[in-house]
């Protein structure tokens, strides 16, 4: 697919849910050098809580489509409150974002557009969204670029906060 394909960007519904686990496992960094986890890593109830039961009034998201319907990336966010949190987790009214493009079609803008959208959805519901990312992750960049701010450092991750 070349830079100028076109897609389609729909609002995620639970019927997602696999689609999602999938982006999920997409949205794992992996440091260079480092062989990626095994998928089993998504049963785990520290990531399966991003997608499993998608769809509460809570939850909002959208999903891009290739023009062959194939899933192309998403951005989503859900509320995850005290005691089922999240690694992004600012407190009980911030949702956190959860976002993935699939390798083939990273670098073409998708998830900024994804993400913009998500953002002007958001603003009626949340003040603010949240996120826990990696700093050689090159996602990192990215959050930076749409105004996210560090509010936690850990050894090797970052929570940023992005006020809408």
């Amino acid at each position: 697919m070349n830079r100028d394909a076109t897609y389609t960007i729909r609002a995620l519904e639970p019927t997602h849910e696999a689609i999602l686990s999938e982006l999920l496992y997409q949205a794992i960094f992996v440091p260079a050098g480092s062989a990626p986890p095994s998928r089993d890593i998504l049963h785990s109830p520290e990531l399966s809580k991003y997608v499993r039961g998608f769809g509460k009034s809570s939850d909002l998201g959208y999903l891009a489509f290739s023009e062959t319907n194939q899933p192309m990336g998403a951005a989503w966010l859900r509320l995850l409150t005290f005691p089922n949190v999240g690694y992004g987790y600012v407190d009980d009214g911030t949702p956190e974002l959860t976002t993935a493009v699939m390798s083939e079609y990273r670098g073409r803008g998708i998830g900024t557009l994804l993400l913009e959208r998500l953002f002007e959805k958001a603003k009626a519901n949340y003040q603010s969204v949240s996120l826990s990312v990696w700093r050689e992750n090159p996602a990192y960049r990215l959050y930076q670029r749409l105004g996210f701010e560090t509010v936690k450092q850990n050894e090797n991750d970052v929570v940023m906060l992005k006020r809408l």
